[in-house]
């Protein structure tokens, strides 16, 4: 059986990669689909085929496709440009379908449908495209990452000033890291049963950041409490550690979501397909013991 991955050398993908080997599926039977063979390197020294393909370049994913049981499509990076990313996503699909591809798995967002942030609609509009190819499909819904929130530096000055603060107000999330949702793809892209299947992969528990306040003074040793603070004060705060406006912007429109419960829903669907989630207090715990460049 040939696993053909694209978006091989991204956080995502590389993880997923990991967790096939890790379950000893041969890498000969892994085709990584990169832009830059030359970043790939590390993935050809571990035994897996590289091949090129650009998501604006429909042909060169045809190519890449050839051979396939199992595609697992990881969306475009480009999502300044949601117009442009649907265009690529579209150009995936096409070049899926005319490459003979038997079985599509694809990243999309959670709770799609209910969703009011505007890569929901892309990710919708993604899953309707594959689905008009006729080919079986597998939709992996993804929640926002759990690493937006748990950055190192501002956790470490977090833990040393002894408070944090957000614009999430009283909000829950249902945040999950990329190594639960890379075991999530391994299992369906390894597992029976998951044709014509959307698995809404958001944590079956949201938490608040009060328990991130706690889970942070446990993992720092140090008593942490959460302040919230409103959108502009958090968007200030963010620029005053380096962001970009438009950054800072984004990610305290994003806490403004959350605090008005849209990060709220749960599902056991990423508990059925890989059991335990990583505990919030372990992910602390890592982000806490990386070294900031």
């Amino acid at each position: 059986m040939s696993i053909i991955i694209t978006g091989a050398t991204g956080q995502l993908g590389s993880k997923v990669i990991g967790q096939l080997l890790k379950q000893e599926v041969p890498a000969e039977r892994i085709v990584a689909v990169v832009r830059d063979p030359e970043k790939a390197a590390h993935l050809a020294e571990l035994g897996l085929e590289l091949r090129y393909g650009d998501y604006n370049d429909r042909f060169s994913l045809q190519n890449a496709f050839a051979g396939a049981d199992k595609l697992l499509f990881i969306p475009s990076p480009d999502a300044h440009d949601e117009t442009l990313r649907l265009l690529q996503h579209t150009h995936v699909a096409k070049a899926a379908k005319d490459a003979g591809v038997p079985h599509i798995l694809y990243y999309g967002y959670v709770f799609a449908e209910q969703s009011t942030l505007p890569l929901a609609a892309t990710h919708l509009l993604t899953e309707g495209i594959i689905r008009s190819t006729g080919i079986p499909y597998t939709f992996l819904r993804n929640p926002l990452y759990a690493d937006i929130f748990l950055d190192p530096q501002a956790l470490q000055a977090a833990a040393a000033q002894g408070t944090l603060r957000s614009n999430v107000g009283e909000g829950a999330t249902h945040v999950v890291s990329r190594y639960d949702l890379a075991r999530a793809g391994a299992a369906a892209l390894t597992g029976e049963g998951h044709e014509n299947q959307t698995y809404e992969l958001a944590a079956p528990r949201a938490w608040t950041f009060y328990e991130l306040a706690d889970a942070l003074s446990a993992a720092s040793g140090k008593p942490v409490v959460y302040t919230p603070i409103s959108y502009e004060e958090n968007q200030a705060l963010l620029m005053q550690a380096g962001l970009p406006e438009a950054v800072a912007g984004m990610l305290s429109g994003i806490n403004a979501h959350i605090a008005a419960g849209g990060s709220s829903q749960i599902s056991e669907d990423l508990q059925r397909l890989i059991g335990e989630l990583t505990p919030l207090e372990e992910l602390v715990r890592e982000a806490l013991a990386m070294k900031i460049e």
